[in-house]
């Protein structure tokens, strides 16, 4: 690798030191201020509070890799909670039934979205947008009310806690894991991997290249819609409910978590372990303001949207200094 080349790539990880940076600065911060807060637990706490968020946040992520984006994540989510409530509290079906029935209609809802861009040649905003609404109107048709789940097997998940010697996990903190490290070997160690940076990079080179441009982008969406349903099954263990209004703007958290990453909106640069780093930077600004006590949840909101103009200003110094 010559010195231009390992420049240009040291320039793309900036945002993504800039992130790890961050995230010990606000520990850092947090463990002066705060009595009990430098604890293994409070970091633990961080992924057992934010799995679903983390999952759906893999699933944008290979989305923005290929300049695209998914507004129907949250919808989706929602989606998954209340079919999932209301086939296993109203209709008696076994949750190992259910929870297949409803990755599957995530990722063919995901197919769909991604097909109709291609093929339509229509902004993935308009496309996701559209299904945003037709997600979040179907869960109304279901039920307008909450629907609350008793099943044991949603209540044993909710209640599991894996020991880690003094410390403890959650089943779905684990399951996140594994979707995070799963998408890492997709995203850097297969041809998919490869088609999506590819594609991120330019879609015009990429189908001179002669690259399955089609095949890549729908594969894309169904990832995303896959990782949405998903992180919908770990919230209805996690709120022991189905309802139309959960998750409502977990979709600009997840973009949020993922610009933090280090990924760029544009497409064609980032890493899985810059958005794991961002939905940890979001769990812990969260955590921060409870530990303090005197600020509102809203103030999540303003430091959330400070964060992003930084981060956004940063990829535009970057892509501006490539060229």
């Amino acid at each position: 690798m010559n010195a231009h080349a390992l420049l240009t790539r040291l320039r793309g990880q900036i945002p993504l030191l800039v992130t790890a940076v961050l995230l010990v600065s606000m520990f850092s911060i947090g463990s002066v201020q705060y009595e009990g807060f430098f604890s293994g637990q409070v970091v633990l706490n961080l992924l057992i509070d934010n799995a679903f968020l983390l999952v759906v946040a893999v699933g944008m992520t290979f989305v923005i890799l290929t300049g695209g984006i998914d507004l129907s994540v949250g919808a989706v989510v929602a989606l998954s909670t209340m079919v999932s409530a209301w086939l296993v509290e109203e209709h008696g079906w076994s949750p190992f039934l259910v929870i297949p029935l409803v990755l599957l209609m995530g990722t063919a809802g995901g197919w769909v979205m991604g097909w109709i861009i291609h093929v339509f040649e229509i902004q993935p905003f308009i496309v996701t947008l559209a299904g945003m609404f037709l997600a979040r109107g179907l869960c109304y048709t279901i039920s307008v009310e909450s629907i609350s789940i008793t099943d044991p097997t949603y209540t044993s998940m909710a209640q599991t806690r894996i020991p880690l010697g003094d410390l403890f996990v959650s089943p779905s903190a684990l399951i996140a894991l594994l979707v995070v490290a799963a998408g890492f070997v997709v995203l850097h160690y297969t041809k998919l991997g490869r088609n999506v940076y590819a594609l991120g990079g330019s879609e015009q080179s990429a189908l001179l290249m002669g690259l399955p441009v089609q095949r890549t982008k729908t594969t894309v969406y169904a990832i995303s819609g896959f990782c949405s349903a998903l992180g919908g099954v770990l919230l209805t263990f996690y709120m022991l409910s189905g309802y139309g209004l959960h998750a409502v703007g977990l979709e600009l958290d997840a973009i949020a978590a993922v610009v933090i990453g280090g990924t760029l909106l544009t497409g064609g640069s980032g890493y899985l372990l810059g958005t794991l780093l961002g939905v940890l930077v979001l769990g812990l600004i969260q955590t921060v303001i409870s530990f303090q006590g005197t600020l509102s949840s809203w103030w999540t909101r303003i430091v959330i949207g400070a964060l992003l103009f930084v981060f956004i200003v940063l990829q535009r110094l970057i892509t501006a200094r490539r060229r």
